[in-house]
This record gives C-alpha cells, structure tokens and sequence, in this order.
C-alpha cells in the first residue's frame, strides 16, 4: 500500500479485486468502480489523526517537525503557474485550471504537511447541472461556448490549499471621538434670507484599548486562480473541516501550496488589521471617529494547512481559454463571463426599436401626427 504519509499516493488498492478505489462524495467512503467493494473512511490505515493547529514563530523559522513535512512529485503548468500533485502512475495531463497541456517534472518537492481536507460532498454530475444552470444565466454568453460546456465535458475535482491562522490580539488605541451637532445660520437665497442649519463636529481625545481572538482566518496557498474567483465560492464551512486523511483524494487532484506560509501570514495579518481598526471605531463611538494610532500585539499564533474542494472545468473556445468553479460543498459557480457580439449588438437593436416604438406612441397620444 502507498505511503500514507506522502499525499501524492492517492491510490489505494481495492482489498476485493485490486482496482484503485475512489472516494465517493455521496457515501462518504472509498468505492472500488470495478467491483463494487466500499470502505468507511473511519477504517484502514490511513485512517487520520487528530486536526491540530501548528506554531506559526516555530515554521516560520524553519523548525517544522520532519513527521509534519512531505515531499511531492508535482506537475507545474507553464501558462497559469498551477502545481499540481501526482501520484506515481500519472506522467502526462492537462491543466484543470486553465485546460493547458502539462509534461510532468519527475521531482520532488518538500512542503508542510496538510492537517485538514474538507471532503467532496458531491460528484461531478452535481457539479456539471449547477455550471450549467449558471451558464443557463447569463444571455450573453456565445451560444457556441454554452454548447460546447454543456456537451458532457469532463470536470476535474481538485483539492485546492488553503492556510488558516489563529491569533489572540490585544491593541491600544489613540484617537479623536466627534459628535455632530448644528448652528443656525442666515443665507441668502434668491435675493431672500433664509435660515439654514450647517453639521459642525465637537471633537475630543479619545483612548483604550480593545482585544479579539482571530479564529481560522483563511488564506490562498495558490496563485492559479484569480482571487475575485476563489473569494466568489465563500463561505466555507471550516467547522467541517477532517483531519487530513490521503484517502479522500483518491480520484481527485491536489494542488500544492505556492504562497509561502509568511506571505499568507502577511495577507491574514492585513485581514486582522481592518477588524481591529472597525473594533476600535466602535469604541470610540459617537458619531465619527479619527485614529492616530494603533499598536497591536499578538500572542498564541498557530496555523493549518488545509485542503478545499472545488470543482474546475477549463474549456478552450475559439481559441480562447475559459474557466469555471465550483464551490464542492456548496455549488457555489464562478467562472468567466463571455460576451457574444451578436448578441449584444442584437440588445441594442431591439433596445433602439423598443425605444422608437414608445417614442411614436407618446406621439400619437400627444396628437404630434
């Protein structure tokens, strides 16, 4: 049997026959296609460990624990920069993100080691009807591309990385608390004068301090897709999360991290900042606020490395390359918006047409003709 450990061994051996298993996103269990065999995931080997979180001052210094680092053979795509982890059989493929043909590169790569996998929870058939009713949306799509998506195309289920970071922070501010009131004052208007009330602010110092844990603040581990995509299939249910188990990538793919943990701590970091900044105008109160300063210290910073499922269907059209997501929790879809030209100009058409006709109705009612 594979290496558990290794997470580019997603192949497992049916105990019945020898086939690869797969993991079922509807039963929740490994199912051999070839005879019919299943598995609980609470079985076997590879069965995960608790999802604990790790020292962030700990890896980001470089001392990550040898048992929380593997080393995978990874594929890079050339046009989307996509890394994507193989197993031992796979030599040759296309990318799922942006439908690229990839020769893969037969090295090895060391990463931190994945704590969770929030599993499938449906399979591709699901995944295809909610691509296709929100292509079924948008009217100015080609028809050409819509037929094209919806003719049985294969979507790829891929585990996409994420990192997640708690944090305890305690800051104290300084600033200004203003409180609206009003003057009276004479103008004049037309000649006449006319009494107006004008806003003025009364400021006055204001300080404190205010404190927030931070829990599971997520991040991108990729680069592969635009964030205006991946941020679109939003909320996941983090509380879901498994303790990672290789099993459940069996028939799926997995992408490898290529935001480096102090690069997505940065990122979270800066998403900590705006919430302690909207804490501290909230106790500053009254009706606006000024902020000098902020100083913020945090304590019990800890991190995971976690893997979320989405389906991808990446479609090359006319020789242009569209992509699709889909949130495999949810079914939340996002994915490119093409414009047909025909169709717009077809709009405008009948936009001006609809417009003329409205124009010579009011005109008869008026008597113009």
């Amino acid at each position: 049997m594979p290496d558990p450990s290794r997470p580019q061994d997603h192949r497992f051996p049916c105990e019945q026959c020898g086939a690869d298993y797969r993991f079922d996103p509807e039963k929740g269990a490994l199912v051999c296609d070839f005879c019919g065999h299943e598995e609980p995931i609470d079985a076997g080997p590879w069965k995960g460990g608790a999802l604990r979180e790790q020292d962030f001052a700990a890896a980001a210094a470089g001392h990550v624990a040898e048992a929380d680092i593997i080393e995978a053979r990874i594929s890079k795509c050339p046009n989307c920069g996509a890394e994507i982890t193989l197993d031992d059989a796979t030599h040759a493929g296309q990318c799922p993100f942006c439908a690229t043909p990839v020769v893969t590169d037969t090295g090895t790569h060391r990463q931190i080691k994945p704590r969770g996998v929030l599993p499938f929870a449906f399979d591709e058939r699901t995944a295809h009807k909610a691509m296709d009713d929100w292509l079924g949306q948008l009217w100015f799509a080609p028809n050409g591309l819509k037929d094209y998506a919806r003719k049985g195309r294969k979507m790829d289920g891929v585990y996409v990385p994420y990192w997640t970071f708690d944090a305890q922070t305690a800051s104290r501010y300084r600033g200004e608390q203003g409180i609206v009131y009003y003057e009276t004052r004479t103008v004049m208007r037309d000649g006449k004068r006319e009494q107006v009330q004008v806003a003025k602010v009364r400021w006055r110092p204001k300080s404190g301090a205010v404190g927030r844990f931070f829990d599971d603040v997520l991040v991108l581990g990729s680069t592969s897709l635009p964030k205006s995509y991946t941020d679109a299939l939003q909320p996941w249910d983090l509380s879901a999360l498994e303790p990672y188990q290789p099993h459940y990538l069996s028939g799926f793919r997995a992408e490898a991290y290529t935001v480096e943990l102090t690069d997505a701590f940065t990122e979270a970091r800066a998403h900590m900042d705006r919430v302690i900044e909207r804490d501290v105008r909230f106790d500053i109160g009254g009706d606006r606020q000024r902020i000098h300063h902020i100083d913020t210290t945090l304590s019990d910073v800890t991190f995971k490395h976690v893997l979320l499922p989405v389906w991808t269907a990446a479609y090359r059209y006319q020789g242009q390359s569209y992509r699709f997501v889909v949130n495999g929790r949810t079914g939340q879809v996002r994915g490119e918006r093409p414009w047909s030209a025909i169709k717009i100009l077809v709009a405008v058409v009948l936009g001006l047409g609809l417009a003329a006709a409205v124009g010579y109705a009011y005109a008869l009612s008026q008597g113009g003709f």
